[in-house]
């Protein structure tokens, strides 16, 4: 067994609880956070495939635009509070996961790739180079990229529009 087995494991132990946890979670603000520790450990699961562009663009779109989308509009809903106080028993799970996912992160990037071996595996293929990957999105994938984006736009309408507090006029006497 090597190492990037075992490394597979662990972070598919890691993607299972993180959902697991957000599937569970009574608060949606913590659901959100585990859905971006979720999508960390797909990008790290990137990284084992060797595509580097790949796992970058999971964490730009979705661990980064999307996930600012849904925590806004699950603050616009105005759907959970926070608690002020931080329960520290509830903590320690996500803080051992996180660095297990840290730990697996940086040796992937420092020891096994190398920043020489990344750059060298990104041309050799096809869905790790930009420009191919664009090609093929903008060519074979237009219509559900379009269909998607509306689809976003759309949600996002809904969400402010759900939410609108109707203006109650007040009469002068």
């Amino acid at each position: 067994m090597n190492i990037e087995l075992i490394f597979f494991f662990i972070l598919a132990a890691v993607a299972i609880i993180t959902a697991v946890g957000m599937l569970t979670s009574k608060n949606s603000v913590y659901a959100a956070l585990h859905l971006i520790l979720n999508f960390s450990t797909v990008a790290v699961f990137y990284l084992l495939l060797d595509a580097p562009f790949i796992a970058l663009s999971q964490i730009t779109v979705y661990a980064g635009a999307i996930m600012v989308l849904f925590l806004f509009v699950i603050m616009l809903l105005g759907a959970e509070q926070i608690s002020a106080e931080l329960n520290l028993r509830n903590l320690w799970p996500a803080v051992l996961l996180a660095v297990i996912l840290l730990g697996e992160t940086g040796y992937l990037l420092f020891q096994k790739l190398g920043v020489a071996n990344v750059l060298d595996s990104a041309s050799g293929t096809p869905l790790a180079d930009p420009s191919a990957m664009a090609h093929m999105l903008f060519t074979n994938y237009l219509l559900p990229f379009e269909v998607t984006s509306i689809l976003l736009l759309v949600a996002m309408i809904g969400a402010i529009v759900l939410t609108k507090k109707e203006k109650v006029e007040r009469r002068q006497p």
